[in-house]
């Protein structure tokens, strides 16, 4: 059965959170014309029907972490059970199955070189079945993070976006320090970007005031933000294609430019690797894809080759649901 295709108002909804994740209901409801209970209504009704979450994230980079790409080939009985272990990581942020379901696709965020290690280097090495191991490292961001897909959707007027543009000063140079409470509070977002401030109290025993501090703080020095996790089928895209694009080294800046000016980019980023540039993209059907690669990405001056991979089954998009990913594995524990 085909799920529900999304209305206006459904739209303007998830582009109005992609843009303030924490935006009030109220707020959303006065620059989009209608009444909070029709907002919380929509909110509702598209956390079952399109899979909506807002997740709070942290920008890596902000944090002097790095951010990992892992390419894993396996028989196919143990691509379920391996995409299902890596799903449950708490530093892991995307899962997929790809190429026939021979090979899962992560996307990490470890905390420390020591955990990085203990996962390419000691936990996957013993993993059975596996047959091969690839990790790219992010080395600069094009498109992605705080710059969801959402954005390009074109659902809200230029007035209701600057509207719901939260304002936030200039975030300072360097990296940002965080203490246990902060990590707590960041953990609690994680699983929800819209817990009130009474519930983020409850958890981490600070007071309402001092959880807002905080939450105001990181947020002001760019190290937290809010993304929207939703299905992509009901905004009519039923093909989710990962490309990895060797491009010349002088062409590198300006092709990824380009990839994030496209309108069927959610994510590029320069990597490592014998590819230097990854995209994530999405289309309506296969023709749209082959005309994406060859008018769109056959266009762009200094790529030599492109290598197209479709995700066949999504496992995890920021937050892991267990609904999604069946069986154990050695990669979780």
């Amino acid at each position: 059965m085909n799920p529900p295709a999304l209305d206006a108002l459904d739209l303007k909804l998830l582009q109005a959170l992609q843009l303030d994740g924490r935006a009030p209901f109220s707020r959303i409801a006065q620059v989009l014309g209608v009444s909070d209970q029709t907002v919380a209504r929509r909110f509702r009704r598209l956390r079952t029907t399109a899979g909506l979450r807002v997740l709070g994230m942290t920008d890596e980079g902000r944090l002097g972490r790095s951010s990992w790409i892992v390419r894993l080939s396996c028989t196919p009985d143990a691509a379920d059970r391996l995409a299902g272990a890596l799903a449950r990581r708490p530093d892991t942020t995307y899962v997929a199955l790809i190429s026939g379901g021979t090979e899962v696709m992560c996307a990490m965020k470890p905390h420390s070189r020591r955990e990085r290690d203990d996962l390419l280097l000691g936990r996957l090495r013993s993993t059975p079945r596996l047959t091969s191991i690839s990790a790219h490292c992010l080395l600069h961001y094009f498109y992605g993070g705080p710059l969801g897909w959402l954005t390009k959707i074109d659902a809200l007027t230029p007035d209701e976006t600057a509207a719901l543009h939260p304002a936030h000063p200039e975030a300072p140079a360097g990296p940002v320090a965080v203490d246990a409470d902060d990590e707590h509070l960041l953990a609690l977002l994680r699983e929800d970007g819209r817990a009130t401030l009474a519930e983020l109290q409850s958890a981490t025993g600070l007071t309402e005031s001092v959880a807002k501090r905080r939450l105001e703080r990181l947020r002001a020095a760019g190290m937290l933000y809010f993304d929207v996790q939703h299905d992509v089928e009901p905004l009519g895209q039923e093909i989710e294609a990962m490309l990895w694009l060797t491009v010349e080294p002088a062409a590198l800046a300006g092709v990824g430019r380009a990839l994030a000016a496209h309108p069927e980019v959610r994510f590029a980023a320069a990597t490592t690797g014998r590819a230097n540039l990854v995209a994530a993209t999405l289309h309506t059907d296969p023709g749209a894809l082959y005309a994406y690669l060859s008018e769109r990405i056959g266009a762009l001056e200094g790529v030599r080759s492109v290598e197209t991979l479709l995700m066949l089954r999504q496992v995890k998009q920021l937050a892991y649901e267990r609904s999604r990913s069946p069986g154990n594995g050695t990669a979780g524990r």
